[in-house]
């Protein structure tokens, strides 16, 4: 891990694989620092944001340095089911890459469990972790202009829902009608890093 200061306020932590991000993301959130206010963690990076003349970033680079991050600390994780019908554009075409019938397709994405492993691209999007190896397809050659809000979907080593209609390369499985995110809520967004995700065939 690379450790750089980001501004005055905050430190970016460039991390060798997402497991070891994901591993340091639960680690400073489970040990609560005063005077942290915001961690963000992204693909192979997690930010993290202290409150000014705090020496909080002080006490967080110590507690990374000192962890077992291949072991990370286990926590009570909220977990959210989505019912999906299973009828995506791409479906056929997931399923002859896969090498396997739809049915298998839809059997095996339903069957895993899903971790958030950081939030981005649109308001509510998470990208889950967890997908079946014969699942990790690529993204389409040729993105779509639009893309139906609450489409559910997979490019390389994730899937995820589309929170509302946009552009998008991703391949598609099926649809939700579950809401991802409302401003209005008091949680906006119903992804948030560490957050277990299930789909539910209907």
């Amino acid at each position: 891990m690379r450790w750089r200061r980001y501004g005055e306020h905050a430190a970016l932590l460039d991390c060798d694989s997402l497991e070891q991000m994901s591993a340091a993301r639960a680690t400073v959130e489970q040990a609560a620092v005063e005077g942290i206010t915001e961690v963000v963690p992204g693909a192979r990076t997690l930010l993290v944001v202290a409150e000014p003349a705090s020496r909080a970033l002080d006490a967080v680079r110590t507690l990374l340095a000192e962890a077992d991050l291949s072991h990370p600390p286990s926590d009570e994780a909220r977990e959210v089911t989505l019912d999906v019908r299973y009828d995506g554009e791409d479906l056929e075409l997931i399923a002859r890459d896969a090498k396997c019938s739809v049915d298998d397709v839809v059997a095996r994405h339903s069957g895993a469990i899903y971790t958030v492993a950081f939030t981005g691209f649109a308001p509510g999007f998470g990208y889950l972790t967890g997908l079946p190896a014969e699942l990790q397809q690529p993204r389409l050659e040729s993105p779509r202009t639009r893309v139906p809000v609450g489409a559910v979907a997979i490019a390389g080593e994730y899937t995820g829902v589309y929170p509302r209609a946009s552009p998008g390369g991703w391949r598609l499985l099926g649809r939700t009608e579950a809401t991802l995110f409302d401003a209005s809520a008091e949680r906006p967004a119903l992804f948030a890093p560490g957050v277990r995700v299930r789909f539910r065939s209907v």
